[in-house]
């Protein structure tokens, strides 16, 4: 299994408890599919360089994961689908 840091932004006017039961959902797509988190980094509320889908804010949460390519195609399949997700990131992580 790879190393891989996934940033994802969810919906800004999402409140306390619904954004952490999007973060668990989100986190359960991988965890369900044999990955392993290592590391989660809540950045927290920030602005948009520029507008995305008329928001001008977003939650940012970048998580490091151990995950196979299966568990990563199934994260990006259930983020393009879900209405709180505004963006998602992958990338191969060389530490």
């Amino acid at each position: 299994m790879k190393k891989y840091e996934i940033m994802y932004i969810v919906k800004a006017d999402l409140d306390e408890a619904a954004r952490k039961a999007e973060i668990e959902k989100l986190h359960a797509i991988l965890t369900d599919n044999g990955s392993k988190i290592t590391n989660v980094n809540e950045w927290g509320l920030r602005d948009f360089a520029y507008p995305i889908n008329d928001m001008l804010k977003g939650y940012y949460v970048v998580i490091k994961v151990t995950a196979e390519e299966a568990a990563l195609k199934e994260f990006v399949r259930l983020a393009k689908i879900d209405q709180n997700v505004v963006r998602h990131l992958i990338t191969v992580d060389k530490d």
